[in-house]
Formats: structure tokens, C-alpha cells, sequence
């Protein structure tokens, strides 16, 4: 089987999200990821995104309900609007430096990140770690989903929101009605899945600038309904300095966390940049926009204590309690519009290909895409989103948790171990012949590290969950900083144990070094027809 110089070639003006939703065309058979014409290193017609298209890219995805209230949670746990930005810009900058290292090999051999894990963690191995990229996909596509429902229940007539049906059922965690809004909202996304991604594609392209627009109005009834930015400013902090050190490394994880899947996965975006300069300068804004729009929900949510005597931090319940028709009118379909064009190619995508790179006999694109909606139901994101604990300080913190160690291993074996040479023929070999088929199909050095670094996060994790009653005060700052404890450990876990597999000569479990037979990086691709051997 080969590469056939199949072109997929992307008008002037699409987004660079867009140009990552699957073609559709599956090759079929053969092992995966080279039997699916989505995974193939992409051509030199296909890198066309630019600096702005990754800029674009990024203020899509800041801009929406989740980071609003993530911004707004801090305020509401007592920091004042200034040292949530703070927060938030510092956890920006410090996972630029991961994210972009991340994207550099996307763009440099144009490989998407479900193959490029093959060279890190084995045709098998990856197998794991993208499937668990894509749980935290299922859990962000239903936490969308939840948000796009509430959307849905708050145009219902009052006369059904003050129902029997609108109370909370104790065993179900939501009331009957919310529940059927959020499943006739993941119903109408399971069908634009089923119909393509055209519609999805032109909604795409106007989501970002109307999200922004939105964003502004919320801001400015804000400024009109409090009187003016001083009032609106003026919630100052309510945390002494042991309580602020204290809720800081966890909203510093959590605010890290938040976009730690997608930094690791980033490079199923940068394949498409049309070089690394593209990739890293459209990138480099990404703390300026999150600064701003985390200044929108912190501004708005501070407003909120002189506006209603209270902080509401959750935008969903602030529009519910806004006076009139025309304000839920111009916000629910912004909301609405936010979620599906957010949700379906950043939360769907990603655990689809996973189960297509998985089992490609299996499932198809579709297929994947049915499992992942169904996945999302099991998490009930209700009880996720329902509070600022369970929403910031157990779901981000504790996923980043998987993130770092997987980002860690992957990009200490790629710059340190490898020094940035792979051999993209290689990494669709799944034989036993292949260099990166290691032990049966594990990088076993890979998988010990990820788990070595995971393990004492989980004791801080069962007693946040309130499985165990009781841990050290250690083990609860080491969940607390969770990404960070495992992207660093991780990082020196496994550069010193491939160090001393190197002075042993080793080969299996810790390739560290690549034949000079190796094919050359192309920084401009010149693929034409490389022979896959499967």
C-alpha cells in the first residue's frame, strides 16, 4: 500500500479547524493508521494555514463558556479580578513552551499526533495514550453538550422552568427537563455528524468574530448595569496570604490543565502549517487571548456582586437572571453556536480518529463519532459542571494529570533522546520488524514512566473525590500541581533511564539513537510515494 498523493486541497478561506475534520475517505484495511487516507503525512498542497490561521484557531476555542468560567470561578473562591488574570496569563505562558514544542514536529513532518506517539510510546503503546487523549475528549464533548442543553432550557417558557419536571431528582443529580434538553441538544449534533461536516465548516468560519461580538455585549451591560468599570472593579480580594498560596497552585493546574489535551495533540493542527515560523507566531498570542477574554468573565463576574448583592461566576445562570427576552434571544444562539462549532472538531474528532486508528476494520469515522456521543452520557457532565469544585478543582486538575506525563515522555524522547529525527516510513510499519515496534508493540520505558509519574498524583485524586477519607498534606499538593509534578518527573524519569539503557547498548525498550540510514526531516514536505509495509 502507498501514499497516493491524495490532495484534500483547502479553499483560500478555510479555517484550520475545518481543515482538519476527516475527508470521509477511508482506505480501508490494513493496519491502522496507515489504512486511513487522514492520517497520511500531509502534502505540500495541504500545508496552507498561516500565522492567523493559528491565531484563528485559538480564539475560537478560548472564547466559549468554559473559559469564562473558569475565569470567573477565581473570583468567586475569593481572588480579586487582577489576580485572576494573573493566573490565567501565567498558565498560558508557562504551557506555550510545551505546546509549541509539541507543534514542531506536526509541522516538520506533517504526521498527526496519533502517529507521531507511534515513535514514543510503540505501534501499540499508542494506541493507549491516544485513547486516553480521547476519554478527555468524551468528558469535554459532554461538558459542550451540557452547555449547549442549558442554552435550550433557558428559552423554554417560564411556566416549564418553574415545573415539577424543572426540580432536581437526588439520584439523577438534574431535573427531568434539563436532562431532555441536554439530550435533544446531543441528538441534533449527533445529526450534523451524521449529515458531514459542510454545514459545521460554514458555521465555523462565523463562530469566532459573533463569539466576540457576544462577549463585548456581556461586557458592556456589565458596565452599564453596575455603573461603570471602578464599581464593577471594586470586589477586592478576600483571601489572606496563606488562603490565596493555597487556592493559586491549584487554579495555576487548573488553568494549565484546561487546554493541556488539545498542547498535546496540537500536532493534528501544525501538520497543516505551512511552516514552523506559520505555526509558532500564529501560537505566540494564545496568553494575550486568553488574558483578554478571562478579563471579560472576570470583570463581568465581579460586576455581579454589586449588580445582584452575590458573585455569579457559571454565565449560564447569570443569563437566567438577566431581565429580558431580546438579552436570552441574542445569547442562547451565540451559545448554541459556540458549542457546535467548538465541540464536534475539538471534542469529536480526536477520540473518532482514535477509535479509527485503533480498530480501522472496526469502526468508521461515523462509528467513532456514535461511541464518543454515547461515552459523553457516561461522564454526566451535570455533576462536572455543577460547581466550581467539581468543574475546576476535580475534572481539570485531575486529567492534567494524565496530560503531563504523556506530554513529558513524548517530547523528552523527541527532542533529548532522538534530537528531532524520526522516520516517518517507520511509523506506519506496525510488523514486528519495525523500529518502533519495541516489546510487543510497547515502549515499555515509555508506559513504566507515565504510570511511575501518575501514581502519586492518585492518592491526592481519591481523597478530592472523597474515596479515601484522609492523606499526608504532601500527597495533596502533589494532586494540587499535578501537571506539573508529572510533566517534570516524567521528563526525568525517562531521560535517565534511556540514559542508562544507552550505556548498555540497548535497543528495544529505549531506542536511543536512529540509523544514519534514516530519511531526512522535510520542513516542506516532498512526499509523493512512500511504501507503507503493513
Amino acid at each position: 500500500m502507498s501514499f497516493n498523493n491524495r490532495r484534500h486541497r483547502a479553499a483560500a478561506n478555510e479555517s484550520l479547524v475545518t481543515m482538519c475534520l476527516p475527508s470521509g475517505n477511508d482506505d480501508g484495511g490494513g493496519a491502522a493508521p496507515g489504512g486511513n487516507v487522514d492520517f497520511h503525512p500531509t502534502t505540500p498542497a495541504q500545508r496552507t494555514a498561516t500565522a492567523w490561521d493559528m491565531a484563528s484557531l485559538w480564539i475560537g476555542l478560548v472564547v466559549g463558556v468554559p473559559s469564562y468560567y473558569l475565569a470567573g470561578s477565581l473570583v468567586e473562591a475569593g481572588m480579586s479580578w487582577w489576580q485572576g488574570v494573573a493566573v490565567v496569563v501565567a498558565a498560558k505562558v508557562i504551557l506555550l513552551g510545551p505546546l509549541l514544542a509539541a507543534a514542531q514536529p506536526g509541522t516538520r513532518y506533517g504526521v498527526p499526533f496519533p502517529v507521531l506517539a507511534r515513535a514514543t510510546f510503540g505501534v501499540r503503546g499508542a494506541h493507549v495514550v491516544v485513547l486516553l487523549r480521547a476519554l478527555v475528549a468524551c468528558g469535554w464533548f459532554g461538558i459542550e453538550t451540557w452547555i449547549g442543553g442549558q442554552a435550550v432550557f433557558l428559552l423554554l417558557p417560564a411556566f416549564l422552568r418553574l415545573s415539577p419536571y424543572a426540580t432536581p431528582l437526588p439520584w439523577l443529580a438534574t431535573s427531568p427537563l434539563e436532562l431532555a434538553a441536554f439530550l435533544l441538544f446531543w441528538a441534533a449534533q449527533l445529526v450534523l455528524l451524521w449529515k458531514g461536516m459542510h454545514g459545521i465548516r460554514a458555521l465555523q468560519k462565523i463562530s469566532a468574530p459573533i463569539l466576540a461580538l457576544l462577549a463585548a455585549l456581556l461586557l458592556g451591560w456589565a458596565y452599564r448595569s453596575a455603573g461603570g468599570f471602578g464599581p464593577m472593579l471594586s470586589l477586592p480580594p478576600r483571601l489572606s496570604p496563606p488562603e490565596f498560596w493555597a487556592l493559586f497552585f491549584p487554579s495555576l493546574t487548573a488553568n494549565v490543565g484546561s487546554w493541556a489535551a488539545v498542547a498535546l495533540s496540537i500536532p493534528d493542527f501544525s501538520r497543516y502549517a505551512r511552516s514552523q515560523a506559520d505555526q509558532v507566531a500564529g501560537q505566540l498570542g494564545l496568553p494575550l487571548y486568553m488574558g483578554a477574554f478571562a478579563f471579560v468573565g472576570l470583570a463581568v463576574t465581579s460586576s455581579t456582586m454589586v449588580i445582584f448583592g452575590r458573585v455569579v461566576s457559571n454565565p449560564i445562570e447569570l443569563l437566567s437572571m438577566i431581565d429580558g427576552t431580546l438579552a436570552k434571544l441574542l445569547a442562547v444562539p451565540g451559545i448554541t453556536l459556540a458549542v457546535v462549532t467548538t465541540n464536534i472538531p475539538a471534542n469529536v474528532v480526536a477520540p473518532a480518529n482514535a477509535l479509527v486508528s485503533f480498530r480501522p476494520a472496526t469502526f468508521s469515522f461515523r462509528g467513532g463519532a456514535l461511541l464518543t456521543a454515547l461515552t459523553a452520557i457516561l461522564f454526566q457532565p451535570w455533576r462536572i459542571f455543577r460547581s466550581t469544585d467539581s468543574f475546576v478543582y476535580t475534572w481539570l486538575v485531575s486529567y492534567s494529570a494524565v496530560m503531563g506525563p504523556i506530554a513529558g515522555v513524548l517530547l523528552a524522547d523527541y527532542y533529548v533522546v532522538r534530537r528531532m529525527e524520526l522516520d516517518v516510513e517507520e511509523l506506519y510499519w506496525s510488523s514486528a520488524a519495525g523500529r518502533y515496534y519495541y516489546t510487543g508493540g510497547y515502549n515499555v520505558v515509555a508506559m513504566a514512566t507515565v504510570m511511575a509519574s501518575l501514581a502519586p498524583v492518585v492518592p491526592g485524586f481519591l481523597h478530592k473525590v472523597r474515596v479515601v477519607k484522609s492523606v499526608p498534606g504532601a500527597l495533596v499538593f502533589i494532586y494540587n500541581v499535578s501537571w506539573f509534578f508529572g510533566f517534570f518527573s516524567s521528563v526525568g524519569i525517562y531521560l535517565v533511564i534511556s540514559a542508562f539503557c544507552s550505556r548498555r547498548g540497548g535497543r528495544d525498550d529505549c531506542q536511543v539513537t536512529l540509523s544514519s540510514s534514516s530519511p531526512p526531516a522535510l520542513e516542506e514536505p516532498l512526499f509523493r510515494h512512500w511504501t507503507i509495509k503493513l
